[in-house]
């Protein structure tokens, strides 16, 4: 009999095991980056998070740069087509949804990393209705802002002024407000793809490069450039979305599930990020005699005032959704001195 216990007792353990493994979900989460980047340390936290959280019902796959393809277009189609439930999108991501080309705007967030990353997922910004609708009418969900650190120009010539700038070939990602951005400091921005641009340096077809310095190092671009320039005219920022149909799919819990993780990761992404720029940067200085120049408050005074105009090209451009998001972020952060 105490057999026959134990045994009924194993048998539902185990169809009990079956079902909940019949019932998980997973999701699929595609990476603009490779492992070990900013970008797959934060889906690494969220992975770990949710699955906790979803007492394993939910699992998360992570999908780094090269499992999904080499094209960001790709990766976009396949979180609009709902093949991907989750992927991040920065700036190449203004070819699907072009009022994200806000986060590229020069000098309209602050020089404090903290205070753009905690406004940038406040509902006030992160829930508003333009920002929810840029998004949802393409078929995709904003679900968090992960800033992942200064953009920062590595040059073979000392920028110290806009008119340091002029004709210079910097390389942009395929991004108008990017071009327009460059353009306006009398720059000649040019579009390379990532996996050449190394190469393009070197050989001279580029003189200037724009990245967060943790891709400086991991690409090894400092190698082939001689002064790396921090002018804080704007962040990296990366836009955690979701597929639209599959995110209504989901249960009020999983939903109010995410809303929480991805809340209780902003400050976490901001120390990642930040790790990961401090330790980069020092292996940048120890592996190269590379200049570092930061530009003076006045300097870069110089700098935002050239690029103010490019707003009003971004909302010409972009439309009425783009206008409304951009103000809202000008209310936030007081159009200060960024």
């Amino acid at each position: 009999m105490k057999f026959y216990k134990t045994l009924c007792l194993a048998t539902a353990v185990g169809l009990a095991s079956a079902a909940t493994a019949a019932n998980a979900e997973t999701w699929r989460f595609g990476l603009e980056e490779i492992e070990g980047s900013v970008q797959a340390k934060y889906a690494e936290a969220f992975k770990e998070a949710i699955e906790e959280k979803s007492d394993g019902d939910v699992t998360v796959q992570l999908l780094p740069y090269g499992k999904w393809g080499s094209s960001y277009s790709v990766l976009y189609d396949a979180v609009q087509s709902g093949s991907l439930q989750l992927a991040f999108g920065s700036g190449a991501l203004g070819g699907t949804v072009p009022e994200s080309q806000l986060l590229s705007l020069n000098f309209v967030m602050p020089a404090d990393q903290l205070e753009t990353v905690k406004v940038l997922n406040s509902d006030e910004f992160l829930q508003s209705e333009p920002w929810q609708q840029s998004f949802r009418q393409r078929g995709l969900v904003p679900l968090a802002e992960l800033a992942e650190g200064y953009q920062v120009w590595t040059t073979n010539k000392s920028i110290e002024s806009p008119d340091d700038m002029s004709n210079l070939n910097i390389r942009v990602m395929d991004n108008s407000l990017l071009r327009s951005t460059y353009q306006a400091y009398g720059a000649s921005p040019i579009t390379i793809a990532y996996g050449e641009l190394y190469s393009a340096l070197q050989q001279g077809q580029a003189d200037a490069n724009i990245q967060p310095v943790f891709a400086h190092e991991e690409m090894g671009f400092y190698e082939v450039q001689d002064y790396m320039i921090f002018a804080k005219q704007a962040q990296f920022v990366a836009t955690m979305m979701g597929n639209l149909e599959w995110y209504e799919g989901l249960t009020d819990d999983q939903r109010k599930m995410i809303k929480e993780v991805t809340s209780d990761l902003v400050k976490t992404g901001h120390e990642i990020q930040s790790e990961f720029n401090e330790k980069r940067l020092d292996k940048i200085k120890s592996k190269s005699d590379i200049k570092i120049i930061e530009l003076t408050d006045e300097q870069r005074e110089k700098f935002r005032e050239m690029a103010k105009p490019v707003r009003q090209t971004f909302i010409d451009d972009v439309g009425e959704n783009a206008k409304k998001s951009l103000d809202i972020l000008l209310e936030a952060y007081g159009d200060a001195e960024s």
